[in-house]
């Protein structure tokens, strides 16, 4: 049964989901600065991702799922780029691209909704904040009106918290006509706790007017653009993508994925336009996968991957890591990735250096749970 609430956000804005696993949602805030949180639920394979070909036991470990360097997209003398990620290979040849190996949040078990939940809410154990990170950043700028805007069917758990925020969704069935709308906004006119929700659905459809959005991940980037670029519209972004749990068949599932937010990334990078070099867009996951291929064909839950920085203003063309190697006796129990970069001092320094944050501020305040955390600095040009 559909709710009155529900009703006014499906006729105004249409009813069905984005590209399948994939929301986005945005807030409003005043800044010509632009960040976009990509987070890829599931685990993704940053061992797949960014392939560490040139250490010895890789090709060991990785057995058929082993990158051939003489086919990937070297990004330096250790270390390939998926072959799938091609137009982010340009982005990185043009210094808009930034990798960050053997990266993880404080969540040290294998559950993807507890370790969404740390990912999301900057605590230091599941559930034990209950709003999100991306929420108390948009607290730390002036705001351009009342509300955040999410895009969404349902709020992102990083965008909850003290900023309401409304949702969108394009949707696949027929926009609705003009007089449906004049009739339904007529209905509604009088009623003090509807109205304002109708016209606030009203507003979001119409920062999306010509978008053309669709379900393909080239219309999601291209639909995030065209509310990022407007003047305005909203300067911070969350973005969510599934199927990154690749417990069997990972070669061809994994390559489809990257394929698909390589995509994407492009078609928010063009629909940007001259916005592109004041954009940062940070993509991560809630943990990496084994080191080892199982029995199917795929990867297991494991814990260190590897996050991104995307965007014109990212100092990039590199990329860091202090690697923890994956000889035996150098995987976490005995099995992972080893964590060596803190997910959370990557993520302060990133939204700090993006939005022209005081770095120290803005740890403090989107992880309160963290002690003595040291935002990693230099990471944007401006």
């Amino acid at each position: 049964m559909i709710d009155r609430r529900n009703f006014l956000g499906q006729a105004a804005l249409g009813a069905g989901a984005l590209l399948v696993g994939s929301h986005m949602a945005l807030a409003a805030v005043e800044t010509d600065r632009r960040f976009v949180f990509i987070i890829q639920r599931g685990a993704a394979d940053g061992l797949a991702i960014v392939a560490p070909y040139a250490d010895p036991a890789y090709a060991r470990l990785r057995g058929a799922l082993a990158l051939d360097p003489a086919k990937t997209i070297r990004l330096d003398g250790s270390f390939a780029l998926h072959p799938a990620l091609a137009e982010t290979a340009k982005m990185y040849a043009a210094r808009q691209a930034l990798f960050v190996h053997a990266v993880a949040s404080p969540y040290r078990d294998r559950s993807h909704f507890d370790g969404q939940n740390v990912l999301e809410t900057g605590g230091d154990q599941p559930y034990r904040l209950r709003d999100g990170w991306l929420n108390r950043l948009v607290a730390l700028l002036p705001r351009a009106r009342d509300e955040a805007v999410a895009l969404a069917p349902t709020v992102p758990m990083a965008l909850r918290g003290s900023a309401e925020v409304t949702s969108y969704a394009p949707s696949a069935l027929p926009q609705p006509s003009d007089d449906l709308l004049l009739r339904a906004g007529r209905l509604y006119a009088r009623d003090a706790q509807l109205h304002p929700l109708w016209t606030a659905a009203l507003e979001a459809r119409g920062l999306a007017e010509g978008s053309g959005a669709r379900q393909d991940p080239a219309s999601l980037g291209r639909l995030a653009a065209s509310f990022l670029v407007k003047p305005n519209g909203p300067r911070i972004a969350m973005m969510e993508t599934g199927g990154w749990d690749t417990h069997s068949g990972q070669e061809g599932r994994l390559a489809a994925q990257l394929k698909a937010l390589d995509m994407l990334l492009a078609a928010l990078r063009d629909g940007l336009g001259s916005a592109w070099t004041q954009t940062t867009v940070l993509v991560a996951t809630e943990f990496g996968r084994t080191a080892a291929v199982n029995g199917t064909g795929g990867t297991d839950h494991g814990t260190a991957s590897v996050a991104w920085l995307i965007g014109g203003a990212v100092r990039g063309g590199r990329l860091l890591t202090d690697w923890p190697g994956l000889a035996p006796g150098q995987l976490y129990e005995g099995r992972d990735l080893k964590p060596t970069l803190a997910l959370d001092a990557l993520i302060a320094g990133a939204a700090a250096g993006a939005l022209a944050l005081d770095p120290v501020r803005v740890a403090r305040s989107i992880f309160p749970e963290a002690t003595g955390l040291r935002p990693v600095e230099g990471l944007t040009v401006t």
